[in-house]
């Protein structure tokens, strides 16, 4: 479906004189739908599910002819991106803006639309994809009141038009659904027209899922939805694209990122067929015993004529053989041992190489023969998981502090609130994997009393407080501590004056 959704792009670029040719593009436009890229995520996607085909389908032979059956799966992809996003944005994240009131507001957008639940959700995704894009929208709620709206879509629903230095500026969004017996794709352009940005949907219609089909009035599946929407005083586009901070080896000009598993395929591959050896060992190494055929032999009664067997037929240990001479016709246990041992070090072995391929430490997963474990113990910031982390949280810092300057010129666009001139973002990310939070403000404390560090410096560092919410915080300290002993002292143990 992607392939043809690109070609058609293409076409379309064409006809609007966006490109000169289907492989000459202009000096202003480039497009980087390459369908291969979407292969890949297809791919990367199967493959998160639990069921690539192409590894997980086998095909065996048995006396009753070819057979198949589905490849049992650690689903490693799985568990490293879940890992990994868990690692740079969770529960304990903070978004701190320095102006109390846009703060305010900010997280009442947040909460409406569920953004940490969502953000985390799609940062897995990320991981896995090579990509997310959330876009900011203005919609009216149940009330009629016009809100503020964050949505997240992955990345093989999102077509790059064109880029500056890595950062897209123009794309489209691909939205398929089905309404009875139709299949409806819409396509949401977003583009720049000088100064102006200018939002284009457009509906199509088609009776396979594989088809774009034709276009058709948007009012058949979004009566509400405008065809164009024109912006005006606009900094950046309404949607952020993010990816992991992995350069794409694929493809070196692509602005589009890659899953943190798409170089450590055959690794994972290799997984897969020792854990599903692993399995089979339990099942193939089973109790057996040969026993004569004669054995197996159904006898009738001929009282009552009923059917009787020397073993239960569903008895799945005796397996019934032709002895050639009658003084072996005796029960052989032909049980082999079982290859618990070995599996399970060849397993951790390629787990301790999956860990480095994707940027984790060694040992940070381990297989117990139930299952892989994850690593919960504290990490040293010099391990490659803690540097891992670190390298992922720029370029999500990044796009958090894209998405806030959208939420704003949004929010300012439609009258639903205001911001200062100037205001400072900072996003606290949860270091508590690579650092005791106790030991880390005794730090600063030691620093602080011995005059190698100001209050106000330490307070930004334990806290990850801004320059300005440190200076409040302090006065608050200075307020409490007025009231409770009659002297200006601080938590700190430093004199604040009312200047």
């Amino acid at each position: 479906m992607i392939s043809k959704i690109i070609a058609f792009v293409r076409q379309v670029m064409y006809r609007m004189g966006l490109i000169k040719g289907i492989k000459n593009l202009s000096e202003h436009k480039d497009i980087a739908a390459d369908e291969e890229h979407y292969k890949r995520i297809d791919m990367w996607y199967a493959l998160y599910r639990g069921y690539y085909e192409e590894w997980h389908k086998v095909a065996y032979h048995t006396i009753n002819g070819p057979q198949t059956r589905r490849m049992h799966t650690l689903n490693m992809p799985k568990i490293v991106a879940e890992e990994m996003a868990r690692l740079v944005f969770n529960e304990r994240c903070q978004i701190n803006i320095s102006d109390e009131g846009l703060a305010e507001n900010l997280e009442g957008v947040f909460k409406r639309n569920s953004f940490y639940k969502q953000f985390q959700d799609y940062l897995e995704y990320n991981f896995a994809l090579g990509g997310m894009v959330s876009k900011t929208f203005a919609a009216k709620d149940r009330t009629g009141a016009t809100v503020l709206r964050i949505g997240f879509v992955t990345a093989d629903c999102f077509l790059p038009i064109s880029w500056t230095n890595g950062h897209i500026n123009e794309g489209v969004f691909v939205n398929q659904t089905k309404k009875g017996d139709k299949w409806y794709t819409l396509l949401e352009w977003h583009q720049w027209e000088g100064s102006t940005y200018v939002v284009t949907n457009e509906l199509y219609e088609s009776t396979t899922a594989t088809e774009i089909g034709v276009k058709v009035s948007l009012s058949k599946l979004y009566p509400d939805l405008e065809e164009e929407v024109r912006i005006e005083n606009l900094s950046r586009p309404l949607f952020v694209y993010f990816k992991p901070n992995i350069a794409n080896n694929f493809d070196t000009q692509s602005p589009l990122g890659i899953s943190i598993y798409a170089n450590a395929l055959d690794t994972m591959k290799a997984l897969d067929i020792a854990f599903d050896s692993f399995i089979r060992e339990f099942r193939l190494g089973k109790k057996r015993i040969l026993v004569p055929a004669t054995a197996v032999k159904t006898v009738v009664d001929p009282q009552t004529g009923d059917v009787h067997r020397y073993f239960d037929a569903n008895d799945e240990v005796y397996q019934a053989f032709n002895f050639t001479e009658m003084e072996n016709q005796k029960p052989i246990d032909i049980s082999v041992e079982i290859r618990v041992e070995e599996h399970a070090q060849a397993i951790q072995t390629l787990l301790d190489i999956l860990a480095m391929q994707i940027g984790f430490s060694a040992g940070t997963f381990t297989f117990d023969g139930q299952g892989v474990k994850t690593a919960t113990e504290v990490v040293s910031e010099n391990s490659k998981t803690f540097r891992t982390k670190n390298s992922h949280e720029t370029l999500v810092e990044e796009g958090l502090k894209e998405l806030i300057t959208s939420i704003v010129e949004v929010a300012e666009l439609y009258g639903i609130f205001s911001a200062p001139a100037e205001y400072e973002v900072n996003i606290d990310f949860d270091d508590s994997i690579a650092e005791d939070r106790d030991s880390n403000a005794d730090y600063y404390l030691k620093l602080k009393n011995g005059g190698l560090l100001s209050a106000k410096t330490a307070l930004m560092r334990i806290l990850d407080y801004t320059e300005e919410q440190a200076e409040e915080e302090l006065k608050r300290i200075a307020e409490e501590s007025r009231q409770m002993t009659g002297i200006d002292v601080d938590l700190f143990g430093m004199n604040v004056s009312d200047e």
